[in-house]
């Protein structure tokens, strides 16, 4: 079974500094596990590396899809299987780098399919949804499937719906069958780094990205994609950073609030990030120091994983 090498952690924790370094050491290529990376155009919210570093340290699923467009976990994991095989091919080591926790788990062990659903039940649920509002919904969601309910953005029907159709037609939670779904690296021979900093440092690590995303020009860059005719899909108007810079845009709140609100949100994701790491058990997690160059972290990955 083939390797594949993880370098995962919370939002800002700096996995992308150290993935590249480390690619660069011991030639390997960046495999994003990222689900906003993945939209053309929408480059300072999502913290993409810029074109020059990726012209230095091949990076792969990055700038695949339009902002309009949905993207499914199946089709990332069709993207990333594709460009871990490019880079084998070159002789390269593939690195899959990035934080998204579904990504991550569907890219090692597979996709969770669910039950089948009835159009019947998705029609009648989405027509409840025309009627009665997504919120209505959400908190019959929070009622039979809290913790499903807690992870799902509230502006999120597909998923909403897709949650409420699992426990209709087969009688139990979709967090109940998905924690089923846990039979370890089936997909690749995984290893698993993790980049882990203390809290404070964190959130000083979020606060200062937020403001250079703003100092480097979020509200125009969402104003401009706002402006293209095929506008912004659910998928990527949710995303932190923009879900916030469109409510600025539309009137509701204060550019200062927006980057507030922004700094929050990214704190919470973090937190629902740190929620999932706890369920992988085999991941060598590495302390960071505030401040730490990133050639000494590399250094004390390659201290704990054998790379090639």
């Amino acid at each position: 079974m083939s390797k594949l090498y993880f370098i995962m952690g919370c939002t800002a924790c700096g996995k992308g500094a150290v993935g590249r370094e480390l690619a660069r050491v011991i030639g390997g290529s960046i495999i994003s596990v990222d689900s906003m990376k993945v939209y053309r155009r929408m480059d300072i919210g999502t913290a993409k590396p810029a074109v020059e570093l990726r012209g230095q340290i091949p990076h792969y699923c990055i700038d695949v899809v339009e902002p309009s467009d949905s993207f499914s976990v199946a089709r990332y994991v069709e993207c990333a299987d594709r460009a871990i095989d490019t880079a084998r091919a070159a002789g390269s080591v593939a690195l899959a780098v990035g934080g998204t926790s579904l990504y991550i788990k569907a890219l090692s062990e597979g996709l969770f399919e669910g039950p089948s659903v009835g159009e019947e039940v998705r029609t009648r649920l989405s027509q409840r949804a025309e009627q009665e509002g997504l919120a209505a919904l959400h908190a019959e969601l929070s009622r039979v499937d809290p913790v499903a309910a807690a992870r799902i953005h509230p502006n999120d029907a597909k998923r909403i719906i897709r949650a409420l159709e699992v426990h209709q037609a087969s009688g139990r939670t979709l967090t109940e069958l998905q924690s089923q779904w846990d039979a370890g690296c089936l997909r690749y021979d995984c290893e698993f780094i993790g980049l882990r900093r203390e809290k404070e440092d964190l959130h000083r690590r979020i606060n200062r990205r937020v403001a250079r995303m703003m100092a480097a020009g979020l509200r125009e860059e969402v104003k401009s994609l706002l402006a293209e005719p095929a506008g912004l899909a659910a998928q990527a108007a949710q995303a932190v950073g923009y879900a916030e810079m469109i409510e600025h845009l539309r009137g509701v709140i204060s550019l200062d609030k927006a980057a507030e609100k922004t700094k929050i949100n990214t704190r919470r994701l973090a937190r629902k990030q740190r929620t999932w790491h706890r369920r992988w058990q085999n991941v060598k997690w590495i302390d960071i120091e505030r401040d730490e160059p990133v050639e000494e972290t590399v250094e004390r990955i390659l201290e704990q994983a054998r790379f090639g």
